[in-house]
């Protein structure tokens, strides 16, 4: 059965010091807050958690944004108020991974050999 072919969207803000991104649910969602912000900030990020590239733009490993970059990017170490600005000033990008297809029992070991 294949698995881990769900699109993926993010926001990515090249920053000064560092690269974040932040998961949103889906363009329209973030198009339609960007114009009116009485739509709650739940309904537009998937999960309230920064991450950070360290300068390796949208494809490098994925880290949680410390503290202190926040604070050296954003002036801020509160995460709505960065969250905010990632999502004000950042790019929308949407992706889907190939499928991959997995063993289904490993534990029975290599197919074709018999014990």
């Amino acid at each position: 059965m294949p698995r881990a072919n769900e699109p993926t969207s993010k926001v990515f803000y090249k920053g000064s010091s560092d690269d974040f991104i932040v998961f949103v649910d889906d363009v329209q969602i973030l198009n339609n807050w960007r114009k009116d912000r009485s739509i709650p900030l739940a309904d537009v990020v998937n999960g309230f958690k920064i991450f950070v590239t360290h300068k390796h733009g949208t494809q490098g490993i994925l880290d949680g944004a410390s503290k202190a970059l926040l604070e050296n990017e954003f002036g801020t170490t509160n995460e709505d108020e960065c969250i905010t600005k990632i999502l004000e000033n950042g790019d929308y990008q949407s992706s889907t991974t190939r499928e991959r297809q997995d063993d289904t029992n490993v534990a029975n070991g290599p197919i074709g050999i018999t014990r």
